[in-house]
């Protein structure tokens, strides 16, 4: 029978909270959710809770925490670039209430993905990392992903042009909105977009120093998701990072950034489960 353990720890000077889950059985390997959005411990559409049940279930142990300024955790948010600290914090708490656990695999979504690729190789601890939807978000990187993936297709809907020839769409706000897009999509043109974004770029250094294997899971109806491919492809280096032996790759074509249906959030337990599963074996 699996238990669900509520546990307290300290990050510098803040008392953080969070949620153990135990499996059945001791297990060396252990998930640690980091949390983004910024949401708390429970996930878009309990999300988080259910993974976390799912993975105990099938015998991974499994944590998510809230980190300092989120959910019922004290201390002041101070963004995803900044939690190296608690996600450290979370690491201790998870093997000092399971000492079982000689292995952690951390998993998040949206900021928490870029969040583990900061700190993942600074930790011996961690044994693997799933990253989905990552963000890599800039003005001019999003614009551009807005023109090609939103603003293209919608000029091919029925839907739009049936609102349009029955007066019910709004043409010159529309306008002005995509007029805007254009504007920022080309505010810095003339460079690579990843060597312009410091925060693909960091995101880079990090999964170049991470040595063990890594799990992307990304959603095909998410701008987020086509956002982080358009600098993959834009960026020798990152293209590099992507094919590398090390990284599996999975795509949901018809998942929504969040995973807001029960079947797409099986689907990334499945997935995570038996990838996890894999490692080491």
């Amino acid at each position: 029978m699996t238990e669900e353990i509520p546990v307290s720890f300290k990050c510098r000077d803040a008392d953080l909270v969070g949620i153990v889950h135990r499996p059945g059985r001791p297990a060396k390997r252990g998930v640690l959710i980091v949390v983004g959005g910024p949401q708390y411990r429970t996930g878009s559409h309990r999300q988080f809770l259910l993974l976390a049940r799912a993975l105990a279930e099938n015998g991974i142990a499994a944590m998510r925490f809230d980190y300092r300024g989120l959910g019922d955790s004290g201390g002041t948010f101070a963004g995803f670039e900044n939690i190296d600290d608690d996600i450290r914090a979370a690491a201790d708490a998870f093997t000092a209430a399971l000492p079982e656990i000689q292995e952690i695999v951390l998993w998040g979504l949206c900021d928490a993905a870029s969040a583990i690729l900061f700190y993942a190789h600074a930790d011996r601890r961690i044994a693997g990392s799933v990253l989905l939807n990552p963000w890599v978000r800039s003005e001019s990187g999003y614009a551009k992903t807005q023109l090609r993936h939103y603003y293209l297709s919608r000029i091919f809907s029925r839907a739009l042009w049936g609102k349009i020839l029955r007066g019910r769409f709004d043409l010159t706000g529309s306008a002005g909105s995509l007029m805007g897009t254009v504007k920022a999509a080309h505010a810095e043109s003339g460079a690579d977009t990843a060597a312009r974004n410091p925060l693909a770029d960091r995101m880079a250094d990090g999964l170049e120093k991470f040595a063990q294997p890594v799990l992307l899971i990304m959603s095909g109806n998410d701008l987020t998701a086509r956002e982080f491919d358009d600098a993959v492809k834009a960026s020798p280096r990152w293209r590099r990072l992507v094919a590398a032996h090390r990284l599996t790759r999975r795509d949901m074509p018809a998942a929504d950034h969040t995973f807001s249906r029960r079947a797409w959030r099986d689907e990334v337990a499945t997935l995570t489960i038996d990838w996890v599963d894999t490692l080491g074996s």
